[in-house]
């Protein structure tokens, strides 16, 4: 079994440290709920980590905007920094943060994405974010022309919104979805520090290692209306295939400055580069380079004359050179 581990995490200071909270006991289900003081202090961390963003000019909604214009160079770039790198790999039983080449991967069945909801969150939130999903689906869908659907139920694409205590408690949950999962993978989700706003985990099969067949996703049911937003739109993508973060993606969603909360202009172009038929899972960087470049000038003008001149990208093709 093969999986990819994408997550979103803050790369800002903390507000308070919550180091001194008593960390509670899994509650008993019970109604009304009532949050464990855990989940109390990180409701009131994430407002204040929104509210920082939104003070800054972050967590834009405008899909990139004039001032962050990209043409089919920045697209080729970038999409070869997200779909064929990882952000995360297993080492000794444990999943650490380091990029790693990867090959190409997507998936090849419907792609059905059900929401799994914890006790702590309320009738009208399950409703608002049923409504997020089901239009993400759709914008995702008419991205990448792959079938993704919205589903009552689990799908392949299980998405738990969930708070510190429930999440806590998924490990049973976890390994009776995906049998043989990880003690790594496990602890990724049951371990998941505060920084960690959340996160994606697709899993393929050992017959074909590059093709997805299940993700399962987990949303922090704490954060504010416009983070947990940012959150959907993030790793559902990122569990499509578009799996790492890069600082030189912009404008994009998959970068850790939390500059844009939505999915941008160029995040729906990368889908459909990355859907793209004349791509095959499994395809190095040196394999799709050339076809990826060649899908974006499809989809966007080449660079301009300015653009030409400007220094060599990371995965622009060596100049050619003539014999004597």
């Amino acid at each position: 079994m093969a999986g990819l581990l994408a997550g979103c995490a803050a790369q800002i200071p903390a507000p308070e440290p919550i180091d001194d909270v008593v960390r509670s006991p899994v509650p008993e289900q019970r109604a009304p709920y009532q949050r464990s003081a855990d989940s109390a202090a990180l409701v009131l961390r994430y407002a204040r980590v929104e509210q920082d963003l939104l003070n800054r000019g972050l967590l834009r909604t405008d899909g990139g905007g004039p001032d962050t214009p990209f043409d089919s160079r920045t697209l080729t770039e970038n999409f070869m920094r997200i779909a064929l790198f990882d952000e995360f790999v297993p080492i000794s039983d444990r999943i650490i943060a380091r990029e790693t080449a990867s090959p190409l991967r997507r998936w090849q069945d419907r792609v059905e994405i059900g929401l799994a909801f914890g006790a702590s969150v309320d009738d009208e939130t399950r409703k608002r974010d049923r409504s997020t999903v089901a239009a993400l689906a759709d914008r995702l869908a008419d991205a990448s022309g792959h079938a993704i659907t919205d589903v009552t139920g689990d799908g392949n694409m299980t998405v738990f919104v969930v708070d510190e205590d429930e999440r806590r408690a998924l490990g049973p949950k976890l390994l009776e979805m995906v049998p043989g999962l990880s003690n790594g993978v496990v602890r990724a989700v049951t371990e998941m520090p505060p920084s960690t706003f959340c996160l994606m985990i697709a899993f393929s099969t050992d017959d074909q290692p590059y093709v997805y067949r299940r993700a399962i996703g987990v949303i922090r049911a704490e954060h504010p209306p416009l983070l947990r937003r940012s959150c959907f739109h993030e790793e559902i993508a990122q569990g499509l295939g578009l799996a790492n973060d890069s600082p030189a993606a912009r404008p994009s969603i998959f970068n850790d400055d939390e500059e844009f909360a939505l999915l941008t202009a160029q995040d729906a172009l990368m889908l459909a580069v990355l859907y793209d038929p004349r791509l095959q899972p499994g395809m190095t960087a040196a394999e799709a380079q050339p076809i990826v470049r060649a899908i974006a000038e499809d989809l966007l003008p080449p660079a301009t004359r300015a653009d030409a001149s400007r220094p060599p990208g990371l995965f622009d093709a060596p100049p050619k050179t003539e014999g004597l």
